[in-house]
């Protein structure tokens, strides 16, 4: 599976699923109806999207949508839910952080409070695991760690962040000046409470 074809899953799955739990059982069926190779491709493409998103303007931007922080692991959950708004919103995230603001499934959390975003939770954590399920499946093989992960490092492209930090120069997201100059748009949608720590 190569980029285009992943890209085209992806959004073929937001054109004919909602919500996270519904998307992914339309992904589960469509990668089962495919040789399992192409498993394999989804798993490798879908790492070197999350690669490609490893910044610390996106991270700054995860922060300013969940309040002024985001851990390690919540940043991971919010670059595959980054793969999931589709290739358009994706690629200009990943251009221009702040055009985040534009995206409805972003939009649709300015004003609420996190306690009520439910399923519209910036995060799709189990993204990263149907296409291992998908093979586990179709293969009959439940050493996934040997085989199908070994396969997909083999497919996928070096890593640009290979053990590093994100690409870029980290910044304090809770400095709204820096803020108010770097993500405007996200600053206004999405204020910090500075009232506590």
């Amino acid at each position: 599976m190569d980029t285009d074809a992943f890209w085209n899953v992806i959004e073929n799955c937001r054109q004919q699923a909602n919500g996270p739990g519904e998307r992914l059982a339309h992904l589960h069926a469509e990668l089962s109806r495919r040789p399992e190779t192409d498993a394999v491709g989804f798993q490798a493409r879908l790492e070197e999207a999350t690669d490609d998103a490893y910044s610390w303007e996106l991270w700054a931007a995860a922060e300013r949508i969940f309040g002024g922080w985001c851990s390690d692991d919540g940043f991971f959950y919010f670059r595959l839910w980054l793969v999931g708004l589709g290739r358009a919103a994706f690629e200009r995230a990943l251009a221009e952080p702040d055009t985040l603001a534009e995206a409805p499934e972003v939009r649709r959390l300015a004003g609420r409070p996190r306690r009520a975003w439910d399923d519209d939770w910036p995060e799709w954590e189990p993204l990263d695991y149907v296409a291992a399920e998908v093979h586990e499946a179709l293969t009959g093989t439940h050493d996934e760690a040997a085989t199908f992960y070994t396969l997909v490092q083999e497919e996928e492209r070096p890593s640009a962040h290979p053990g590093a930090d994100p690409a870029g120069t980290r910044w304090d997201v809770r400095d709204e000046a820096a803020a108010a100059r770097r993500l405007p748009k996200l600053s206004a949608l999405f204020p910090i409470d500075h009232t506590h720590g």
